[in-house]
């Protein structure tokens, strides 16, 4: 149904906002959102708003010119006209400073930036998409976000899954994460029946991040081309808890660890 309604999606020019726990795969769908677009030829931008500092995150998405602050040394294109022709992704737009919010709502109203220092505006052409991991709704309540710039991001919404609540995906995510990341196409183990049941039976609180990390650690310690129960680590425990576990568990950590 999501890639369906990405198709959707693509035809349009609205900006959507991608909803969904962490590891669902929402910057996946929102580059499927673009590749499938009128835009797939331009440029496809993402900015991770939680992980740039505050006080770079301006200069970040808007540009800078020469001399605007201490360490300006040159003129810098920022993300908005970098995306131009194309898609800006505003990652995790939830962790965005309330300060910069009512920026960022001012260039989704009138498509223009005008860059630090600059005193002329730059028309920019591009599509925003949005993803966050938090209730934005929630967020507002609490003063965290604007509710006008959500109802701007908010034209289009998408929620992604979580793995727990899609189990028949666990077993084809984990072949094609297999296939991923064994050494070659030749080299890609079989899981066993044992080891299907071990990884249909977790809840998956950290989605398909989180079954990607325990696909890489079978690969490590699977033996014989065959993936085995042993093999799958759910939660790797520490040394001092090793002599806890039961024996095959003990036995994988031992591996794992050395």
């Amino acid at each position: 149904a999501l890639r369906a309604l990405i198709g959707t999606l693509a035809e349009s020019a609205s900006t959507v906002l991608v909803t969904g726990e962490s590891g669902t795969g929402k910057e996946l769908f929102a580059h499927a959102i673009h590749s499938s677009s009128r835009r797939s030829d331009g440029p496809f931008v993402r900015v991770n708003c939680a992980a740039i500092p505050e006080n770079l995150l301006e200069s970040e998405l808007f540009g800078h010119e020469k001399g605007s602050f201490t360490g300006a040394a040159g003129r810098r294109i920022g993300k908005f006209e970098e995306s131009s022709g194309g898609t800006l992704l505003l990652d995790e737009i939830s962790e965005m400073p309330i300060g910069l919010q009512s920026k960022i709502l001012r260039v989704l109203q009138e498509r223009k930036v005008t860059p630090l220092g600059a005193q002329t505006e730059i028309d920019i052409d591009v599509r925003v998409l949005a993803t966050t991991n938090r209730d934005m709704r929630l967020e507002i309540q609490k003063n965290n976000f604007r509710e006008d710039l959500f109802y701007r991001l908010n034209v289009f919404p998408m929620a992604t899954q979580s793995l727990s609540d899609r189990p028949l995906d666990i077993l084809p995510i984990a072949v094609a994460l297999l296939r991923k990341h064994a050494p070659s196409l030749d080299m890609i183990p079989w899981l066993s029946e044992c080891a299907r049941d071990v990884l249909l039976e977790h809840s998956w609180p950290g989605n398909v991040r989180e079954l990607e990390n325990v696909i890489q650690r079978a690969l490590v310690l699977q033996s014989g081309g065959v993936i085995e129960a042993e093999d799958i680590i759910i939660d790797v425990a520490p040394m001092t808890q090793m002599m806890t576990t039961p024996p095959a568990q003990h036995a994988a950590l031992s591996r794992l660890t050395s």
